[in-house]
């Protein structure tokens, strides 16, 4: 009778602990388009709604702005995305922390430029801060060329 029920206690902490981890991805992939969102509307409120105030945000070409300076840029349309595309994302949860690795198209028009185009690898890193997640780390590469 007890092991009966240990099983069925570990079991149900089972079932419990994947539903959870099923639940946060769900959260993590629906936050994560949030951000892409607010990255190109340039909206503060939403932009800031989604970081942390430690946000270390890496640019392919070695700069990191600070959580400020990353809002600056995207409110001021110093960089100014008018398309994203998010392609082959991966997830991966670890606690309360959630890796996500991605593929960046964009287009874009920084600063009234002409309008470019941006094709990088992402990294980002999000915590888990109560019962919200919020980016804490972006490290964007460029993306390796196809063979």
């Amino acid at each position: 009778m007890i092991k009966k029920l240990i099983f069925a206690i570990g079991f149900m902490m089972a079932v419990s602990v994947s539903a959870q981890k099923t639940s946060d991805k769900e959260a993590v992939n629906a936050v994560a388009e949030k951000f892409r969102l607010a990255m190109i509307s340039g909206e503060k409120p939403d932009l800031e709604s989604l970081i942390l105030p430690e946000l270390t945000y890496g640019h392919s070409g070695g700069h990191i702005d600070d959580a400020k300076e990353f809002v600056e840029k995207l409110v001021s349309k110093k960089s100014d995305f008018v398309t994203i595309d998010i392609t082959n994302q991966t997830l991966n949860i670890v606690g309360n922390t959630a890796i996500v690795r991605h593929h960046f198209y964009a287009t874009t028009a920084d600063a009234g430029k002409a309008p470019g185009d941006v094709t990088l690898d992402i990294l980002l890193v999000w915590v888990k801060v109560k019962n919200d997640w919020k980016l804490l780390a972006r490290q964007a590469v460029k993306a390796e060329k196809k063979k």
